[in-house]
């Protein structure tokens, strides 16, 4: 058969689900089963963008393909390349808060992260008064618009960042291979089919082991219920600094998290299950950039992540789950963070907010004002994803 192969790596990524090390409730290991349901199509897909010939950017992640915790305010997109051909690269900058290009030399792998051969936004390239522009990705010499590409590199991926979900507007994307334009890829053999169904299941696997031995990396070494100081994002963007954490709370308690609003154009909080994804971020307020944020009269933001509704702006729902990731994630910065920058963490019990939160009356919101919040999440994150 065609697919066994792929149908084989299916069987043993349902095993590493089951036999994951976190599984300690059958919620848990429900959303395993829904996080391996998007990792299925997310290793096709990606087995079938596999065109360094002829690329085009694909979705990377999505509300149904999530990984690598991603970020609800960012979509990510990539295309396969060579390091030994040319690449144009055009489009209509958008408005949203960054837009960034990455060179990756390899994969994420279970042991290691990818080198970064080059990483830069758009502040670093030529864009016309209407937002369109053009850049090339090769072997030449770098110089306006021109970024050389070093031995190894394999992928390129774009990242547009959104602060304000309703009213930033994604922009244009599009990549040729230089001496490949106005010609057509050969018609898939079964020889290249099966090859695909092979690469998939390879995917898959890898998929699931890697980003399952992430949080040991970065996360579960550090104290429960604590957030790291500002650092370079490990494998992300020289422009990025993020924070990290993870959590575990009972049903009456209350983390709350205490941070400056930076001078960023974007800094943005989220919450990721065990699985190393974001949670459900279109139904719930599980994540909230400074814009969609209330901002206190001392120029600090107090979130409170907490399974019980607090009654404040911003609370960010654990939806039924005990335990989580918690990451803060600065982009396009002009400087380096410091600690003075970064989070304050402090665990309470919820019925302790009103004297905990120095401006708990501002904070305050109603369950008619927090439905209105969500319904407002599902609209933008619908119009985006047409986008």
């Amino acid at each position: 058969m065609l697919t066994q192969s792929f149908a084989d790596a299916v069987v043993e990524a349902e095993k590493i689900i089951t036999e994951a090390p976190h599984v300690r409730t059958e919620q848990e290991l429900l959303e395993g089963y829904d996080y391996l349901a998007g990792s299925i199509r997310a290793a096709l897909q990606m087995a079938w963008a596999y065109q360094r010939d002829f690329p085009y950017f694909a979705r990377s992640t999505g509300p149904y393909t999530k990984l690598g915790l991603d970020n609800p305010d960012t979509l990510y997109f990539h295309a396969n390349i060579r390091d030994d051909a040319e690449y144009v690269v055009s489009g209509i900058r958008g408005s949203t808060a960054d837009l960034s290009f990455q060179i990756l030399a390899g994969d994420y792998s279970p042991v290691d992260v990818p080198d970064s051969v080059t990483a830069f936004d758009d502040r670093d390239i030529e864009i016309g008064a209407d937002g369109s522009f053009e850049l090339r990705f090769g072997p030449g010499k770098a110089g306006p618009n021109y970024c050389t590409l070093g031995p190894g590199s394999a992928m390129l991926v774009v990242r547009e960042a959104y602060s304000d979900w309703a009213t930033e507007k994604p922009g244009v994307l599009r990549i040729q291979r230089a001496d490949r334009i106005g010609a057509a890829p050969p018609a898939p053999s079964r020889e290249t089919l099966a090859k695909r169904y092979r690469a998939a299941g390879k995917m898959l696997i890898n998929r699931l082991n890697t980003f399952l031995a992430f949080p040991e990396w970065f996360y579960l070494k550090l104290p429960v219920n604590t957030m790291t100081e500002p650092r370079s994002t490990p494998g992300g963007l020289p422009t990025q600094f993020s924070s990290a954490g993870h959590y575990e709370l009972d049903d009456n308690q209350a983390m709350i998290v205490t941070v400056p609003a930076s001078d960023a154009p974007y800094q943005g909080i989220q919450l990721g299950s065990m699985w190393y994804i974001s949670m459900d971020y279109i139904n719930h307020q599980t994540s909230l950039t400074t814009d969609q944020a209330q901002l206190d009269p001392d120029g600090k933001i107090r979130f409170v992540i907490s399974e019980r509704d607090p009654g404040v702006a911003n609370w960010l729902e654990c939806t039924g789950r005990r335990r989580g990731y918690v990451q803060i994630r600065w982009q396009r910065l002009s400087r380096e963070l410091g600690p003075e920058d970064g989070p304050d963490v402090e665990v309470i019990d919820v019925r302790q907010l009103a004297e905990r939160l120095p401006h708990y009356e501002h904070a305050r919101t109603t369950p008619r004002q927090h439905a209105e919040r969500i319904a407002a999440r599902q609209a933008a994150v619908a119009s985006r994803m047409l986008g």
